[in-house]
C-alpha cells in the first residue's frame, strides 16, 4: 500500500505531463486510443466518486460558517467562465460544435485540481474546497439552464437530458462517495490515498479519447481552440481576483477564488459534450483540461512568490 501511495502521489503532482503526453500520443497515433471514448461516461463516474469519498461533512459546513465567501466563489465560477466563453466564441471565428463546446466548458463547475493548486498557491484552501463542493452539488440545475440560454442559438440544447446526465454522472457518484466513507469510515482511508492515480488515469482516458476521434478536425481548427482555451482560462483567473478584491476579500480568498473560478471540471465538459453534442464540441473541453494543469501550477507558484515577497518587506 505504501507503494501505492508513492505511485499515486507523483502521479498527481505529475499531472500535466501525462495529460500532454497522451494527448499529443493520441493525435499521433488515434487508433490506439478511439476505443475508449465508449468508456468516456463511466470514467467521469468513477473520478466522481473519488472526489465524494475525498469529501466531508466539515466542508460543507465551511459554507454556512462562511455563506459570503463561499457564494462569491460559486457566482464567479457561474457567471464569469460562462460570460467569458458566450463572448469568446462571439467574437472570434468558430464553428457553431466549437462555440457549444467552449460555452459547455464555462458552464461546468470547478475541477477538483483547483484545490490542490490554492493550496500550492498559499491560498485558502478550505474556502476552496467549499466552493468545488458548492458549485458541483448546484451543477445538475445550473450547467443546464446557463448551456441552454447561452448556446441555443448554435444547436438544439435538451436542458432536461443535460440535468438527468449530471444527476447520473456527478451527483449519485458523489453522494455514493460520501454514503461508503460515512458507512466504513476509517477503512477506506487507505484507498483514499490512491484516488489522485484514479483521477490522473480517468482525465488522460477522457482527453486521449476524445482527441483520437477528432484528429482531423483538431488538425483544422486546434490552434484557434487552443488561443480560445488560453484566453477563457487566463482570463477566468484574472476576473477571479478582480471579483475577490471588489468584493473586499482577503489576500488568501482572493486566490482562492481566482483559482477557483479558472479551473473547471473540464472531464464534466467533455463527457457532456461527447453524450449531447457533436464529437467535436467535446475538444475545446479536452484542451481545457490539457492547458488548465499547465497554467493551474504557474498561476498558483505566481501567487505563491507574490505573497513571500510581500511578507519579506
Amino acid at each position: 500500500m505504501k507503494f501505492l501511495e508513492r505511485i499515486s502521489s507523483f502521479v498527481g503532482n505529475t499531472f500535466a505531463i501525462w495529460v500532454v503526453l497522451f494527448a499529443v500520443l493520441s493525435f499521433f497515433v488515434p487508433s490506439g486510443f478511439t476505443w475508449l471514448a465508449a468508456y468516456i461516461t463511466p470514467l467521469l463516474g468513477i473520478i466522481m466518486f473519488g472526489m465524494g469519498l475525498t469529501l466531508s461533512a466539515k466542508d460543507f459546513k465551511e459554507a454556512f460558517k462562511r455563506p459570503k465567501d463561499v457564494a462569491i466563489g460559486v457566482a464567479g465560477q457561474f457567471l464569469i467562465m460562462p460570460l467569458l466563453a458566450f463572448a469568446l466564441v462571439t467574437i472570434l471565428p468558430v464553428s457553431k460544435e466549437i462555440a457549444v463546446g467552449v460555452i459547455l466548458v464555462g458552464c461546468c463547475p470547478g475541477g477538483t485540481s483547483s484545490n490542490v493548486m490554492t493550496f500550492l498557491s498559499k491560498g485558502d484552501t478550505a474556502l476552496s474546497v467549499s466552493i468545488t463542493a458548492v458549485s458541483t452539488i448546484l451543477a445538475p440545475i445550473l450547467t443546464p439552464a446557463l448551456i441552454y440560454l447561452l448556446a441555443s442559438q448554435w444547436l438544439e440544447v435538451s436542458a432536461g437530458a443535460l440535468f438527468v446526465s449530471i444527476v447520473q454522472i456527478v451527483l449519485v457518484p458523489i453522494l455514493l462517495g460520501l454514503l461508503v466513507k460515512a458507512l466504513l469510515k476509517d477503512k477506506v482511508e487507505a484507498g483514499v490515498k490512491a484516488i489522485p492515480l484514479v483521477s490522473v488515469i480517468g482525465i488522460v482516458a477522457i482527453v486521449t479519447a476524445v482527441v483520437s476521434v477528432n484528429v482531423e478536425q483538431i488538425a483544422k481548427t486546434g490552434l484557434l481552440i487552443f488561443l480560445i482555451v488560453v484566453l477563457h482560462n487566463t482570463l477566468g483567473y484574472i476576473v477571479g481576483l478582480g471579483l475577490g478584491k471588489v468584493m473586499k476579500m482577503g489576500p488568501k480568498q482572493q486566490k482562492a477564488v481566482s483559482i477557483e473560478v479558472g479551473m473547471q471540471n473540464s472531464g464534466l465538459g467533455a463527457t457532456l459534450a461527447a453524450a449531447h453534442f457533436n464529437p467535436l464540441s467535446a475538444v475545446p473541453s479536452a484542451i481545457f483540461s490539457v492547458w488548465h494543469n499547465i497554467s493551474g501550477p504557474i498561476i498558483a507558484t505566481i501567487y505563491r512568490k507574490l505573497q513571500e515577497k510581500e511578507e519579506n518587506r
